[in-house]
């Protein structure tokens, strides 16, 4: 689908102003652009697992999505959605539904990488058509700012604090999008803000009309957590893409595609300077840290390339 932004930006919005997120926080960036992805013409079923976004976004009887919306448990976002979108083809062939839905869940990193992952396989390997999107703001954020396994090494947060005894988190990010890759589903893609919301939108729209599982994995930052001013979003999100922390890659059907390749691949040192997190990467004698971040993310990415040949 060939993305025109004016066409974009006159559809009528289906994340509507008047949430209490936080300014320059990233999950309402992801909601709202993936759900303008619609086709005008469909409606959508959103089912949301607990956090930020939920919180924010929905407190009875105030919503902000024009669309129906069922607020989850951490646990079962992606349960739940599987269980309208089977009940919606059961009612579809018996007549009593007449209009096209779609069915999409939000999840951040902690619903979606730790405590509802056993439902997001399931649903995954059930082959429901359906997408989740992971708003993944690499925390707990809505909480406390505990680490979760979406957590880069080195983060500091509550759980994982920087002192005397400790640097950070000891463990490197999971990787989830490739582990969604192993369930065999028909779309896997990693995107964030850039631009004009291209690469997003694009891959949205992918993910909501591929026919069975998708999953959408969103680097979305959290201003509070990541500790950076709000207005520098958008540059967070840039420098995460150029120094192939996060790259931009699809996978159809077991095919994988990189949407970006920079053409001059920045250390991974600029895209942390940029964040309260990893403030204490650059003090004298933690050069190491950066070392190590710098190979992490160059193994992955030799890798990633190995894969799209």
């Amino acid at each position: 689908m060939a993305y025109n932004l004016k066409e974009e930006l006159s559809k009528e919005e289906r994340f509507v102003g008047g949430h209490r997120l936080c300014a320059g926080c990233g999950a309402g960036i992801t909601v709202r652009a993936v759900l303008r992805a619609l086709n005008p013409e469909d409606k959508a079923v959103v089912t949301n697992a607990t956090g930020c976004l939920e919180v924010s976004s929905f407190l009875y009887p105030y919503t902000a999505y024009t669309d129906s919306y069922i607020h989850c448990a951490f646990e079962n976002a992606a349960a739940t959605c599987g269980g309208v979108e089977s009940a919606y083809k059961v009612l579809k062939k018996k007549g009593k539904i007449q209009d096209n839905f779609k069915f999409i869940t939000f999840g951040g990193d902690g619903g979606t990488y730790d405590i509802g992952f056993q439902s997001l396989s399931g649903a995954m390997e059930r082959g429901h058509d359906m997408v989740y999107v992971c708003y993944d703001n690499e925390a707990y954020m809505n909480t406390g700012i505990q680490r979760s396994s979406s957590t880069p090494r080195f983060a500091d947060a509550t759980t994982t604090p920087v002192g005397t005894d400790g640097y950070g988190k000891v463990q490197n990010k999971k990787n989830l999008s490739e582990i969604m890759v192993a369930h065999n589903i028909p779309y896997v893609a990693q995107t964030t803000f850039l631009g004009n919301f291209r690469d997003l939108h694009e891959k949205a729209h992918k993910a909501i009309y591929t026919k069975g599982p998708a999953f959408l994995n969103v680097m979305s930052p959290c201003p509070r957590g990541w500790r950076y001013p709000t207005e520098d979003i958008a540059t967070i999100c840039r420098l995460a893409v150029e120094t192939c922390v996060w790259p931009l890659y699809e996978v159809e059907n077991g095919e994988y595609k990189i949407n970006y390749i920079p053409n001059k691949k920045l250390p991974v040192e600029e895209f942390m300077v940029k964040q309260g997190r990893f403030k204490h990467c650059f003090k004298p004698g933690n050069e190491w840290m950066i070392e190590a971040a710098q190979e992490y993310v160059d193994q992955k990415w030799n890798a990633l390339l190995a894969k799209c040949k």
